[in-house]
């Protein structure tokens, strides 16, 4: 069994030093379009990290249990090469979840989120996450892959609220017209990356 140190890396790993947009740079469109109030960066941040932890361990549980070669239900057989379809299916329906909660109980915050919120499920940071658990030869098991993706998660909801507290700073400042708007987003973003990188000694 992994010992709590190694569960507090796994988090800290994914939340800064990998972090899912700032290092791995996925789930970039979602991430600039909506930084811009942090509101709905707030909103759009949960809802990821909802959707990622609980995709991440369900395919988890469907991949080791059911589609790789040597499962428990299926020994002799090998359908991992249905995992993409399969994960994007769970992805899908998680995200279903999240919108007829949104539109039932937050509605305002389901309109500002607007088409972004049914994109989360091709949101390549959440699908990242559940893909890169078969990619690292699932070197975690259960309990270290939940906090894998529950960091992930966390990691995505910080650097968009982030990036959404720094874009309303940027507001009342004076910048060049060439680079207001996308051109400022994209600077921000890689002076972030370089910041988060900073923390790569640490975890590692």
């Amino acid at each position: 069994m992994a010992s709590t140190t190694s569960y507090t890396l796994i988090l800290l790993g994914s939340i800064l030093a990998n972090n899912i947009l700032l290092a791995k740079f996925l789930g970039m469109c979602s991430f600039i379009a909506i930084s811009r109030s942090m509101r709905t960066a707030f909103g759009m941040g949960a809802a990821v990290t909802f959707v990622t932890f609980c995709t991440t361990l369900l395919n988890y549980a469907i991949y080791t249990g059911v589609l790789r070669h040597g499962s428990r239900f299926l020994p002799a057989v090998d359908l991992s090469y249905l995992s993409f379809l399969i994960f994007i299916l769970v992805i899908a329906g998680f995200v279903q979840l999240v919108e007829m909660v949104l539109e039932r109980f937050m509605p305002s915050l389901y309109f500002s989120l607007g088409i972004y919120l049914p994109l989360i499920t091709v949101n390549c940071a959440i699908l990242g996450v559940n893909l890169f658990m078969i990619d690292q030869g699932l070197i975690y098991d259960f309990a270290q892959t939940a906090v894998y993706a529950l960091g992930s998660g966390l990691g995505f909801w910080l650097a968009i609220c982030l990036m959404a507290g720094i874009r309303h700073r940027l507001r009342e400042a004076d910048i060049p017209l060439p680079l207001q708007g996308l051109g400022m987003a994209v600077i921000i973003t890689g002076l972030m990356a370089m910041a988060f990188m900073g923390f790569t000694g640490m975890v590692n």
